[in-house]
């Protein structure tokens, strides 16, 4: 890719080579945070998958759904979690025969963590283009994204 197409016409395939390019910016930042603030082994998948157990848990199968991914890899998932240290099994509360997965204490700290980075890193891209072109870049994202591309399988959808 180039920055030569500084005129009116661009190549179509720059937008999407740039997205992507600001995505992995911000992730790949998060995670050299993350790392330094004790979360060494974190990477974006295990952030995808937090997301899909929630704050109340979830099964394996649940999860799977969530990420778009069997049940079988959804439990791989889940057993690298567990030995993370951000995961555990229960038992549900509402059905003894139902086995879900939650957060632990690591994952909550995880969690908190990159959300307090990606605010951050937010800060930064708003001092480096100005807050006001920041929005209109996130008002122009929310105004095109379709409402169905907010979804948690994107590491499989890029996996494909």
């Amino acid at each position: 890719m180039t920055r030569e197409n500084t005129d009116s016409h661009r190549a179509g395939y720059e937008l999407p080579l740039l997205l992507l390019a600001g995505f992995r910016t911000l992730i790949d930042e998060l995670h050299d945070q993350l790392a330094r603030q004790g979360h060494p082994h974190a990477r974006p998948a295990h952030g995808f998958a937090m997301q899909a157990i929630g704050p109340d848990g979830a099964t394996a199968s649940d999860i799977g759904r969530r990420l778009g991914i069997s049940k079988q890899a959804a439990g791989k998932t889940v057993d690298r979690l567990i030995d993370l240290g951000y995961a555990e099994r229960a038992t549900d509360p509402t059905d003894a025969r139902r086995r879900l997965v939650r957060p632990t204490a690591h994952g909550y700290d995880m969690l908190t963590r990159s959300a307090a980075i990606l605010d951050r890193l937010r800060a930064q891209w708003s001092h480096t283009l100005g807050e006001q072109q920041l929005r209109a870049l996130e008002d122009s994202l929310h105004t095109v994204a379709a409402p169905s591309a907010f979804r948690l399988d994107a590491t499989q959808w890029l996996g494909d």
